[in-house]
Order: structure tokens, then sequence, then C-alpha cells
């Protein structure tokens, strides 16, 4: 077994540069920096439009200290592949040296991965390239104006969701959409789930993810400040209560194995989670009562993933 990780084997570069737009608190932020950590500079970053990229690379600044292209909503996947491909060509070429690792990555947020790129995502898994697609995933279209997206959980408001006397905020048949099982399914070496305010688990699988040829994708959970109606210094504990809630599960897929890697044995009632922030301060007890049985449903189903309890019940 690999040594732990700890924060003195984190690089000390800081390959995203201060005085960027992003909000006080933003968990796209914190990952941004923790992503990049873990890459290194012979990275090349491929971002569509989402908050992310208007907020750090306001003209004529750009915050990214790697090589980093923007491109457009639907399509970052795609350009991923191409750029892989053309590092490829140098490297039969002679340009680049054979033995050089120049990473690819894509970084979208949930609206260009679960939505509106979904189409180029598959393309770039189901052909097997050498690229890994990160979803930072703030749980609804923030960028435009805070509107419910694929990824938007039971409950919560968006302004396309809104909250009245017979609509009441995010409500679906089933649960949203599965980005991870979406990626296994195109038969990918690994694929992740991670979260901001558990930074040395998501720089491991950053890492990981880079050292395995092939498709990877991993899920960033995102706090929002402004989305989720929360304040700029609770994003962390709302990023740490998501995950103690089992509201979010940190776990990998590899090779055909999965594992927790924050494992809960007690966790707390989603209740907990959901009262911190705004956009769920209008739901019931009954209404929470239902967001904690799909909570306990999606813990029992990653238990019997991994084949042992490693998400427990909830205390009390």
């Amino acid at each position: 077994m690999s040594k732990p990780i700890t924060v003195w084997d984190l690089p000390r570069d800081e390959l995203l540069a201060p005085g960027h737009r992003m909000c006080q608190g933003c968990g796209a932020a914190i990952a941004f920096r923790h992503i990049l950590k873990a890459a290194g500079k012979d990275t090349i970053v491929v971002m569509p439009t989402c908050c992310g990229e208007i907020t750090s690379t306001v003209y004529p600044d750009n915050a990214w200290r790697v090589p980093w292209i923007h491109v457009a909503f639907e399509n970052a996947a795609a350009v991923a592949s191409g750029i892989r491909a053309g590092i490829e060509v140098l490297k039969r070429k002679g340009v680049i040296p054979k033995d050089r690792q120049i990473n690819v990555v894509a970084i979208g947020g949930d609206g260009g991965t679960f939505d509106i790129g979904l189409q180029a995502l598959s393309g770039t898994l189901e052909r097997g390239d050498d690229v890994l697609y990160i979803c930072y995933d703030n749980e609804a279209y923030m960028n435009t104006g805070i509107q419910r997206s694929g990824s938007t959980p039971m409950g919560a408001w968006t302004t396309t969701t809104p909250v009245g006397k017979i609509w009441r905020g995010e409500w679906r048949p089933k649960k949203r959409k599965d980005l991870v099982a979406i990626a296994i399914a195109h038969n990918v070496p690994y694929a992740a789930t991670a979260n901001p305010a558990f930074p040395l688990d998501l720089y491991a699988k950053v890492k990981k993810a880079l050292s395995i040829r092939g498709p990877k994708l991993i899920h960033v959970l995102s706090p929002c400040v402004p989305g989720w109606r929360i304040e700029p210094d609770k994003s962390v504990a709302v990023g740490k209560l998501a995950v103690l809630t089992g509201m979010w599960i940190n776990y990998e897929y590899e090779n055909g194995v999965y594992r927790v890697t924050t494992p809960v044995p007690k966790r707390k009632p989603v209740r907990e989670y959901l009262r911190l922030q705004g956009r769920f301060r209008h739901l019931s007890e009954e209404e929470i009562k239902k967001i904690q049985q799909l909570v306990d449903a999606e813990v029992e189903r990653i238990n019997k993933l991994i084949g042992k309890e490693v998400i427990g019940p909830v205390e009390g």
C-alpha cells in the first residue's frame, strides 16, 4: 500500500495565480488550485464556457500559469482529444521527445458536462483518448443566473425551479444523473468523485488519474456561495457536511474495483447539510425525509459495490 499523502507532500508551486475574480469561498477555486498542484507545469487545460472561465480570465488577465484554452460550451472533451492527438503526432515527428509526459486536462462545469457537453465527453471516453476530464459541479448553471442543470439535487431552489405552493424547487421522479456511472459504462480505466473540502483526497486522485493511460473522469463537488446561498466562510464546512451526511460520497473506480476513500462510520442526518443552505430553506420536514430516503438508498448501493459497509447508518 502506498504511503498516504500529507499536506507536506503538496508542491509549493502555485499554478493558479492570485487575483482572479472567483467568489470568496468558491469551491471551484479551491479545486482548481489543487488540481494544478497535482498536474504540474507540463499540463494543457481545456475549459469550456463556465463561471470558472469567465472569472479566471478577465481580459487582459489570465490566472492560469499553464497553457490554457477556452472553447465552446459543448466541446471541451472533443478539443482535449484533438490536443492529445496533436501531441502524439508531434512526438512521432520528433518535435516533442517521445518520453515527455504532457497532461491534457479538460475542466468543465456541470452545465457543460452533464448537459451540453455530454455527447463530446461520451465520444472521448468511447475512443479511449488519453485525457483527464474533470467536472466541477456546483449543481446549477451558476454562470448564467442559477438555472437548474442535470446535476441539480432534489429539492433545490434555482431560478428555473422556483418555490411556490405547488412547485417546490427541483423535484424529479428519480435521483439525478450519475456521471461516474456513465463514465464507467464506457469502460474507462479510472473514474472518481472528489470534494475540495478534502483537498488531499482530490490531489491524490488527480495524481493517480494522470498516471493511468486512457480516458479518466473525476467528478468534483463545488460549493457555490451565491448559488447555494451560503456565507463565503462556510463553503468548506458545507463541503465536509456533504460527505458526513452521505449527500456526497468520495469514492473511486479503478479497473473494475470500487473503493470509498472517505469512510463515514456514522452519518449525520441530511437535515444538517440542507439547513445550512438558502437553496433548501423552504423544505418541509416531509420533504427532507424524502431526501434522506434517497440518500440512504444511494449509500446502500455504494456499500454493495464496495462489498462492505464503509458508509454507516445515520446517527440516532
